[in-house]
């Protein structure tokens, strides 16, 4: 497949469409990380939630398990503080449990703070820079020997608009978002002629999130779209409709 269909919107996947994969998510406590977690257990997947909330993780446990999902997996972790040995004790556990893994989706993210540089905390810069960059990359270098296990595997960057193209106050959340932008791209073509490994990011817009509430903490929330609207496109590259498709730059407008 080379070409996303003409809507997403208007499609409808199996059932199971995921049956037998593995999939980590992260960010899967609340908003999109936990509606995304739920429509992939709704279409088969095997999911392992991580979050440092272990109230929202359990919350994400319950939905799933109460609708008669495959049981997810729940892994706390917080990214913010973890070392590079955490995430090895993490691919470990994945490898002995599992075997392999069939997509990865970085969802987790931290904003902070809108500020102009001029009066920047240095602790913030450092702090978003762990949470937003260094962790994806940890996190991905760690699971690669699990996704090339994988006969069909995906890794999925949740993106934003300000990664794309600088906006003023958004600090050093965009600047770590640009550099995830250039690392999936870098990943995706390292790993497109010998392995079977796509990389992609998505950018889904303006969500009812607690992160969109931070940044603009008095928009009126009822014109946003829901984390539930978003789950399509990230089913669409976690599975086997997005194959052969890497490198590429997402928006939600250009699956709808």
């Amino acid at each position: 497949m080379n070409n996303i269909p003409e809507s997403l919107k208007n499609s409808t996947p199996p059932a199971d469409l995921l049956n037998g994969r593995i999939i980590l998510i992260t960010g899967a406590a609340g908003g999109i990380g936990q509606a995304v977690a739920t429509e992939l257990a709704a279409h088969g997947a095997s999911t392992i939630l991580l979050d440092r909330d272990v109230a929202g993780l359990e919350q994400t446990y319950d939905q799933i398990v109460a609708a008669g999902h495959p049981e997810p997996a729940l892994y706390p972790m917080d990214l913010q503080g973890a070392e590079p040995d955490d995430y090895t004790r993490l691919a470990a556990t994945l490898a002995d449990e599992y075997g392999q893994l069939d997509c990865l989706i970085h969802n987790a993210a931290q904003l902070g703070a809108l500020t102009p540089f001029a009066n920047y905390d240095n602790e913030l810069w450092f702090r978003n820079m762990q949470a937003n960059l260094n962790a994806p990359y940890l996190l991905t270098t760690a699971c690669l020997g699990l996704l090339n296990a994988s006969k069909d595997a995906s890794i999925v960057f949740t993106s934003d608009a300000v990664g794309r193209k600088g906006k003023a106050y958004w600090g050093s959340y965009g600047v770590a978002k640009a550099g995830m932008e250039i690392f999936m791209q870098t990943l995706a073509e390292e790993l497109e002629s010998n392995t079977a490994i796509r990389v992609n990011s998505l950018d889904p817009g303006a969500v009812h999130t607690a992160l969109r509430r931070i940044a603009y903490p008095a928009e009126d929330s009822s014109k946003l779209r829901s984390p539930a609207d978003v789950t399509r496109a990230f089913l669409y590259l976690a599975g086997p409709e997005s194959r052969g498709i890497t490198g590429r730059q997402f928006t939600l407008e250009d699956m709808l």
